[in-house]
C-alpha cells in the first residue's frame, strides 16, 4: 500500500474533497468548500493548504466568525443536509466567535464542520498569543467550550490522529439522526506537521443514507392507537422537508382526512392553500390549528422536536385522553410527550403507516365541513391583517401582506428572531416546499443576513429575501459584504420598528411598563432610555458598503421597492418603516416565560396569577 507525505492540514482537505453522499441513488459531493477568516493558528497551516492544494474545494472569505457559520448552516439546511461548507478560524477569540452559531446548527439538527485553530500541541510557546491559561487544567483551551454545542468533538494532537477523527466526523455529519456541529480542534503546530498517510485514506468515499423503515411492532402499536381516534392531527416538522416527504404527507392527510398543522421548521411542507393545511401551531399558531390541537385525541408528529412553541408550553393539547405518535429518526425527539415512537425516515414512516391504516379502513370523525370552516375563518383573518391601515404609518402585518403578494411564489424567505417569526409563521402563505427558511430551533438573532447569503449560495436560481428586524441587523450583518465579494445577490427586508419590540411586547404583556428594549436616547431627567427614538439611516449604511438600498414608508412604496430590488444584480436592502407593536397577537395559545411571584407593581402580580391559571392546563411532564 502506497503512502503520500502531506501535512495534517493538506491531508484534511484532500480527505474532505473525496467525500460524497448518496440519497435514493443520487450522489452529491458532500463538502462544497471552506469559509474562513485567517489568523495565527490557521493561516500557515490550513491557510497554506487552501492556497496551494485545495483540490476542488472552494474557499470563501468570511467577515465574522459567527456569521460565516450561520452561512454554512443555512446552506446545508437549504440543501436538505446533503452538502456542507466547513469553517476555519484562528485560535482564541476567532474560535470562540463560532460557538453561538455552532449551537444554532446543533439545535436545528444541521451539519456543519468547524475547524478552529488551537494552542501548540508541543506547548513550546507558552503561553501563545490568545491562549487561555487555566491554572487548574492546562489542557483546556478556547476550543473546549465547543464540547457543549457539538455532536462530535476531537482535538488532533498528532497528524496521524486525523484519520480516525475525520472518519468519526463524517459519521456524525452524514447521520440524519445525530447530525449537528462537528468540531475538530487543530493545534497550529500539528496543522503544519507532515505524515506518510496511506493512499487509501484519500479514496473516494460515498456515505449512503439508506432510508430507515419502521419496525413492524412499533408500526402495529401506532396503528392501533390511531385507529381508535376520531380527531387526529398531523404536526409537520422539519424532518418532512429533509426527507423530501411533502408528497407523502399530503397523500396521507388526504387519504384519511387528517388536518395538517405546521411547525416553524415544517412550514412549506405542503402549500398553504391545501384544503387540509390548517397553518401554524402553538404559541405562534393559527386559530384553526390551535383549536384543532386542543380537541385532538391523537397527535401524529412527523419529524418534529416538539419545542415549547409548538406545544404552547405543553398546553396546546388538552384532550384528556390525547396520545402521541412520533415518526422521527432521532430517538430523543421520538420519545417526547410520552409518544409511541416510530424510529423511521419520515417518508418511509408515513407510507408504512398509511398502508397499515388503510388495511383497517380507518377514517376520521371530523364533521363534513369542520376543518374547512376553521380554515375559511383563518383565511379571512389573515386577509384582514394583510390589509390593516394604521394612522401612524405602515403596520407590520400589512407590510408582510405586500411582500407575500409581490415576490415570486418560488422565492425563499429567511428569518430567525424577533416579532417577525411569529407573524411569518401565522400569516405567510408558502406555496412551494423550501421557500420558508426559518431558524427557530435556537431563534438566533443575527442569523438572518448570514443565513440569506447561505440560502442564496444554495439556491442560485431563486430570489432570496432576509426578513430581519433592526435589532438583529445591528447585531450581525457582516456577510452582506461577503455576498458582494462573491457576487451572490439577495435582498434584505429590514423592518425598522426602533428596537427589540418583540421582547418589549412580551414585557408589557406581563406587567411591565416597558424597560430597556427600545432604541431611545437617554432622558436627562429620568436617567432612563426613555427619550426620543434614535435616528438611524440604514439605507445610507447599506450603500456605504456597496449594496443597493431603498426606503419604504407606505405599502405603495414597498411594492415599488420590491420590484426595483428584483431588477438589481447585487445585494439590496429595503428599509421598511413599521409602527412598533403592529405585529399579530396570540390565537388561543400561551407561552410560559415565568412571571415574578412578588413585585411592587400590581400588574405583575395579576400576570403571575394568569400564568398559574394557564400552567394548570399544561400536560404533566
Amino acid at each position: 500500500m502506497g503512502t503520500i507525505r502531506l501535512t495534517m492540514a493538506q491531508a484534511l482537505l484532500r480527505y474532505l474533497d473525496q467525500q460524497y453522499i448518496s440519497v435514493d441513488g443520487v450522489e452529491t459531493k458532500f463538502v462544497k468548500g471552506v469559509i474562513g477568516i485567517f489568523g495565527h493558528g490557521n493561516v500557515t497551516g490550513i491557510g497554506e493548504a487552501l492556497e496551494r492544494s485545495p483540490g476542488t474545494l472552494r474557499y470563501m472569505q468570511g467577515k465574522n466568525e459567527q456569521g460565516m457559520v450561520h452561512t454554512a448552516t443555512a446552506y446545508a439546511k437549504q440543501k436538505n443536509r446533503k452538502q456542507i461548507y466547513a469553517c476555519t478560524t484562528s485560535i482564541g477569540p476567532g474560535a470562540l466567535n463560532m460557538i453561538t452559531a455552532a449551537a444554532t446548527a446543533t439545535v436545528n439538527r444541521i451539519p456543519v464542520l468547524l475547524l478552529p485553530g488551537d494552542n501548540f500541541a508541543t506547548r513550546e510557546p507558552d503561553p501563545v498569543l490568545q491562549q487561555l491559561e487555566v491554572s487548574s487544567d492546562y489542557t483546556i483551551s478556547a476550543t473546549d467550550p465547543f464540547k457543549a454545542v457539538s455532536k462530535y468533538w476531537d482535538r488532533i494532537v498528532r497528524p496521524e490522529q486525523l484519520m480516525i477523527a475525520a472518519t468519526q466526523a463524517m459519521r456524525v455529519l452524514t447521520d440524519p439522526a445525530e447530525t449537528g456541529a462537528v468540531t475538530l480542534a487543530l493545534p497550529q503546530d500539528v496543522q503544519a506537521e507532515a505524515y506518510d498517510y496511506p493512499e487509501s485514506f484519500f479514496a473516494r468515499k460515498v456515505h449512503y443514507l439508506d432510508r430507515r423503515p419502521p419496525v413492524q411492532s412499533a408500526l402495529e402499536r401506532a396503528t392501533e392507537q390511531i385507529a381508535r381516534s376520531k380527531k387526529p392531527l398531523l404536526v409537520a416538522g422539519g424532518g418532512v422537508l429533509y426527507s423530501e416527504a411533502s408528497a407523502q404527507l399530503a397523500e396521507f392527510a388526504e387519504r384519511f382526512g387528517i388536518p395538517v398543522a405546521e411547525t416553524q421548521a415544517g412550514k412549506s411542507a405542503i402549500p398553504w392553500n391545501h384544503p387540509l393545511n390548517v397553518g401554524a401551531i402553538g404559541v405562534t399558531g393559527s386559530l384553526a390549528a390551535n383549536r384543532l390541537a386542543r380537541e385532538a385525541d391523537v397527535v401524529i408528529g412527523v419529524g418534529t422536536r416538539f419545542s415549547d412553541f409548538t406545544t404552547a408550553s405543553r398546553s396546546a393539547f388538552q384532550h384528556p385522553e390525547a396520545t402521541f405518535v412520533n415518526i422521527n429518526l432521532n430517538n430523543m425527539d421520538a420519545a417526547k410527550l410520552g409518544g409511541e415512537a416510530i424510529l423511521a425516515d419520515a417518508r418511509e414512516g408515513l407510507q408504512a403507516l398509511q398502508k397499515a391504516l388503510q388495511e383497517q379502513q380507518y377514517q376520521t370523525g371530523y364533521g363534513a365541513t369542520e376543518v374547512a370552516d376553521l380554515r375559511d375563518e383563518w383565511i379571512t383573518e389573515v386577509d384582514r391583517l394583510y390589509s390593516l391601515e394604521h394612522t401612524d404609518g405602515l403596520a407590520q402585518t400589512t407590510a408582510l401582506g405586500v411582500i407575500n403578494q409581490t415576490i415570486d411564489r418560488s422565492s425563499v424567505i429567511v428569518c430567525a428572531a424577533g416579532s417577525l417569526p411569529g407573524d411569518l409563521h401565522r400569516l405567510w402563505r408558502a406555496a412551494e416546499p423550501k421557500t420558508y427558511h426559518m431558524e427557530y430551533g435556537f431563534s438566533c438573532m443575527g442569523y438572518e443576513v448570514s443565513g440569506a447569503f447561505g440560502a442564496a449560495l444554495a439556491e442560485p436560481d431563486r430570489e432570496v429575501y432576509a426578513m430581519v428586524g433592526d435589532g438583529s441587523y445591528l447585531m450581525l450583518h457582516s456577510e452582506l459584504v461577503t455576498s458582494l465579494q462573491e457576487q451572490k445577490k439577495f435582498t434584505i427586508l429590514l423592518f425598522n420598528n426602533n428596537g427589540f419590540q418583540c421582547i418589549h411586547n412580551l414585557q408589557r404583556e406581563h406587567g411591565s411598563d416597558g424597560f430597556g428594549n427600545e432604541f431611545r436616547y437617554r432622558d436627562s431627567e429620568s436617567g432612563r432610555l426613555s427619550g426620543d427614538y434614535m435616528q438611524m439611516d440604514f439605507v445610507a449604511h447599506a450603500k456605504s458598503m456597496g449594496a443597493k438600498a431603498y426606503k419604504a414608508e407606505t405599502a405603495e412604496q414597498l411594492e415599488q421597492a420590491l420590484k426595483d430590488a428584483r431588477n438589481e444584480n447585487v445585494t439590496t436592502l429595503i428599509e421598511i418603516s413599521v409602527v412598533p407593536g403592529t405585529n399579530a397577537g396570540g390565537y388561543e395559545s400561551w407561552w410560559n416565560v415565568g412571571v415574578p411571584e412578588v413585585s411592587t407593581e400590581e400588574k405583575v402580580i395579576h400576570a403571575h396569577q394568569a400564568m398559574l391559571t394557564n400552567r394548570s392546563k399544561a400536560r404533566p411532564i
